[in-house]
């Protein structure tokens, strides 16, 4: 059985805590690796030669970084179907969404590349009598990532691209569901031009997440993951005095006003809801009609699009619309959410539950679900399901519709279809959400601007990639300067003022 380590100091090597974890293959239900944890020793010795390392790599001029970026987002592009495959063969993911993983990835390293202008301080000539002042962007050390399962290659880009190209070094602690692709991207780094030990990529669970947040070293921590864990993260990495950024769950809602597509909304809905086995933060889980004759033509259009989805390995080729959630205890955890509907009083308009294919009979795949007339107070509609089940409430009007998705404890991202110009900019406006889409289902944005949620989705002042990233993983210095003349008239006791 292959045996997953750590990239350590330019190299790969075994994990030596004696603790390791499996790795399974989705589709058939198999254990196909083990992946090492690491111990707090293992996460210190990478952090202390990552320090080391540090200091030269930040010395080096970012037009020079930047090269490596550039360098970088050749090999991802040449290296394309190896990653999708490793990634679908850990994950699940069909082969175009795990292109899509890596591709989302990638541009945020091209938006990297232009760090020698984000990375431009300020400056004023003569604030004073013969004084200038001026601003720089310095790294602020040595920085570290914590990211999940879901987008193995995506994520991992978003969080190291922007630190390195910023002169910091970076510990990546990835998902040890799917720890491949992110070793791999280690190793194209190093080819790219990246010196040793700046990147290091440390598998480990709940020990390795520890030794991360209470390392002295690491300034810095970036986290992708469940509401609780982001805020365990934020709260003991701000109690021992670091930079933290975590982003948490989601419960997104897409409004359908009266006077949408709704062709175009139902098939937009199918995407965001059922696409990864709905294990994204932007899936869109709940649908909100508004009106009773919206919500019964959604659902009449919805039905026959839902029982005709493909769900199946990545290996059946590119017209399989899903594939397996990643764990069977993932599994586990959607059919038991989907239980609770029912006994709720929901009604289960499309059943997945005996969902079965042939000669996959061991593998995590749950077939689709759609409910209907689900309330607020259940508990599919106010916890993140992370499954390919999507939830129909009913608004009685836009108003009602917008309380919905504004006193959700979450904030991700949310939607609304309309043709209505008005509609869309007053919830654009009003909806205390940090993504909007309108008439796009997903609105991730793209690189250059930043991704975020409000609520209970984040946990942070900054957001991920764009322009926020370069502040994050940077810390500024302010320098007032003066070049004596040379003529000596004495010493000042009073604050300066301009004159």
């Amino acid at each position: 059985m292959e045996e997953i380590g750590h990239w350590i100091n330019g190299k790969r090597v075994a994990g030596t805590s004696g603790r390791s974890a499996d790795v399974w293959n989705p589709a058939t239900g198999e254990v196909q690796a083990k992946v090492a944890l690491a111990s707090t020793a293992e996460i210190e010795a990478a952090v202390a030669d990552a320090a080391a390392a540090q200091a030269g790599w930040a010395a080096t001029n970012p037009q020079r970084r930047a090269r490596v970026m550039m360098e970088f987002v050749r090999l991802l592009n040449r290296d394309m179907d190896k990653l999708a495959e490793a990634l679908s063969r850990e994950h699940g993911k069909t082969i175009p969404d795990a292109k899509g993983d890596v591709q989302r990835g990638l541009e945020v390293v091209e938006f990297c590349i232009g760090a020698p202008h984000l990375l431009k301080g300020e400056f004023t000539d003569s604030a004073g009598p013969g004084i200038d002042m001026y601003s720089m962007r310095q790294p602020i050390g040595v920085a570290a990532g914590i990211t999940p399962f879901n987008f193995p290659a995506m994520i991992p880009m978003w969080k190291m691209a922007p630190a390195l190209v910023c002169g910091n070094a970076f510990i990546l602690k990835p998902s040890e569901r799917d720890p491949s692709v992110p070793l791999m991207l280690a190793e194209l780094m190093q080819e790219a031009g990246l010196p040793d030990s700046v990147l290091q990529v440390i598998n480990g669970d709940k020990e390795a997440v520890d030794a991360i947040l209470d390392n002295p070293t690491i300034a810095g921590i970036g986290f992708v993951g469940s509401t609780p864990i982001a805020q365990y993260i934020y709260e003991r990495g701000c109690a021992n005095g670091k930079r933290v950024q975590c982003f948490g769950g989601a419960k997104n809602h897409m409004i359908i006003m009266p006077d949408a597509d709704l062709d175009q909304a139902a098939d937009a809905l199918v995407g965001a809801g059922y696409g990864a086995a709905g294990e994204r933060c932007m899936a869109i889980s709940v649908a909100v009609p508004v009106g009773e004759e919206t919500a019964d033509r959604l659902i009449e259009k919805l039905v026959p699009k839902i029982e005709a989805l493909k769900v199946g390995p990545y290996t059946a080729g590119n017209d399989v619309d899903y594939g397996p959630v990643v764990t069977p205890q993932a599994k586990d955890n959607i059919l038991r959410l989907v239980q609770s509907g029912i006994d709720a009083g929901a009604e289960l308009v499309v059943d997945g539950r005996d969902f079965s294919l042939q000669g996959y009979e061991d593998g995590f795949f749950i077939g689709p679900h759609l409910f209907d007339r689900v309330t607020p107070d259940m508990d599919i509609y106010r916890k993140e399901i992370f499954g390919p089940v999507l939830s129909t409430v009913r608004a009685g009007s836009y108003e009602e519709a917008l309380k919905l998705a504004m006193d959700h404890e979450y904030g991700n991202g949310t939607a609304i279809f309309t043709r209505d110009g008005d509609a869309a900019r007053d919830f654009a406006a009003r909806v205390n959400v940090g993504m909007v889409g309108i008439n796009v289902p997903i609105p991730v944005p793209l690189a250059y601007h930043t991704f975020g949620g409000w609520k209970k989705s984040v946990f942070g002042d900054l957001n991920q990639h764009g322009p926020d990233a370069f502040r994050f993983y940077t810390k500024t210095k302010t320098v007032t300067a003066r070049w004596p003349s040379g003529i000596k008239e004495g010493g000042e006791f009073s604050i300066p003022v301009m004159e």
